[in-house]
């Protein structure tokens, strides 16, 4: 099957087309996802994730961008690379939670500034579309992207909450130090 054929197919959403694509490119997309995860089940598993932002963005391949075959390796990539993020966050994440109060050392302690203390108050008090987006990013390791699809909310509507969000997060940071009134 010749490449603009199978495109028309695939963008008609004809079965045997992505059974064909997932044939013959299947097994060069894993060798790659596999370079980046090193691990079978990952790898495997990262493949099938692949193909599915595949066949859901099938529409929006452009010929004249490149090949079908580099815009899925493409996918293909970025969906490893995310994974790898996804899971460093969340084993960062993991390492911090399983910090004992008694593994701490009186200078942590008393070198922490007090504006650090308690940052999850501080964020919870932002409004709700705000705050859920930086425990979504920040606290729970998702990137951008995925916060976008979790959400159902265009990439661009969640990098502008998030800015916003830091925004006002800032300016709770920069405001000066409130000082008790001589006696």
């Amino acid at each position: 099957m010749k490449e603009e054929q199978l495109i028309e197919q695939l963008k008609l959403n004809k079965r045997q087309a992505f059974e064909y694509l997932y044939d013959h490119y299947s097994s060069a997309l894993y060798g790659i996802i596999f370079k980046i995860l090193k691990e079978e089940d990952r790898a495997a598993d990262t493949l099938q994730d692949a193909f599915l932002k595949i066949w859901k963005n099938i529409a929006s391949y452009n010929s004249e961008k490149g090949t079908l075959f580099t815009w899925m390796l493409n996918i293909a990539r970025n969906t490893a690379i995310d994974k790898l993020r996804f899971e460093a966050k969340n084993q960062h994440l993991l390492q911090l939670d399983e910090i004992r109060e008694m593994e701490l050392t009186s200078a942590a302690i008393v070198d922490t500034p007090v504006s650090t203390i308690d940052l999850r108050a501080i964020v919870s008090a932002l409004i709700h579309e705000k705050k859920q987006v930086i425990e979504m990013v920040y606290f729970q390791g998702y990137t951008h992207e995925q916060v976008s699809e979790m959400l159902q909310v265009p990439l661009g509507t969640v990098k502008s909450r998030i800015r916003r969000a830091l925004s006002d997060l800032r300016n709770i940071f920069d405001r000066p130090q409130m000082t008790p009134l001589a006696a």
